[in-house]
């Protein structure tokens, strides 16, 4: 089996075997969609994300790895607070420069809940978000939507980012980054469904890069006080300085 498959499959086998479990829904579905419930009053969860980004059209060796450590608190009925206490990126491969482990950010996001996608016609959020980096300065801001419908999950997210990078952050780029996804309980504790993710960068603003989009399954599990959820992505363009896999998942333990 060649290098590429081989990496196509290994998501893959990782999600089935997920699935092979015992099953049950959890309380955060989707892994690049969010939510537009918060957490509520004074509860406190911690979410590890793993995203695993793989083989390019132009590097076939390329591997990302991004871990994120997430604290989230919420502040009332309506607000949560999050912690992004650590993003740390490993790269590797013939296109990256300097392979290895660094620190990239840290950064905090507010999220306000304006209505519920359950009892409203359209539940609706709206994210903020500040990082900070060595080489990294990112402004964000977001519409989320989303309707539940009996066993169904319709989610829509809309997100506009102003980053500054580079050792002197004059390195000026906006990114729009658009994502939705669809989700079905099939059972009390297992979900699953599929996400689409659409991303297109700006360089200062004025200059418009390449339109990628992965689409691919996830599957969610709720656990006692803990829940788990993956989603494996496919580049449905042919952008060739993209990586064509992409894997993430999100662990998450209540307090």
């Amino acid at each position: 089996m060649s290098k590429i498959n081989s990496k196509a499959c290994l998501p893959t086998l990782a999600l089935a075997g997920l699935m092979t479990g015992p099953a049950l829904a959890s309380d955060r579905v989707f892994t690049y969609v969010y939510d537009v419930t918060t957490q509520p009053v004074g509860a406190v969860e911690f979410e590890q994300w793993v995203t695993w980004k793989t083989d390019k059209d132009t590097d076939s060796s390329f591997d990302r790895i991004d871990l994120r450590s997430e604290l989230e608190f919420g502040l009332t009925e309506d607000l949560q607070l999050g912690l992004y206490l650590a993003d740390v990126r490993y790269e590797d491969g013939a296109s990256v420069s300097d392979d290895g482990v660094q620190f990239h950010d840290v950064a905090a996001e507010l999220i306000y809940n304006l209505s519920n996608p359950t009892t409203d016609p359209i539940g609706a959020a709206l994210l903020g978000e500040v990082k900070f980096g060595g080489e990294v300065f990112a402004l964000e801001a977001g519409i989320l939507l989303q309707k539940n419908i009996d066993r169904w999950v319709f989610a829509y997210n809309a997100i506009l980012e102003a980053e500054w990078e580079s050792a002197h952050y004059n390195e000026d780029i906006g990114v729009f980054e658009q994502s939705a996804g669809v989700s079905y309980q099939f059972s009390p504790k297992w979900s699953a469904g599929a996400e689409l993710l659409h991303e297109v960068e700006f360089d200062d603003w004025s200059t418009t890069g390449h339109n990628v989009v992965y689409v691919g399954p996830n599957a969610a599990y709720r656990g006692n006080g803990w829940w788990v959820s993956v989603t494996q992505m496919f580049q449905a363009t042919n952008v060739a300085g993209e990586s064509n896999y992409q894997t993430r998942l999100i662990l998450g333990i209540d307090f």
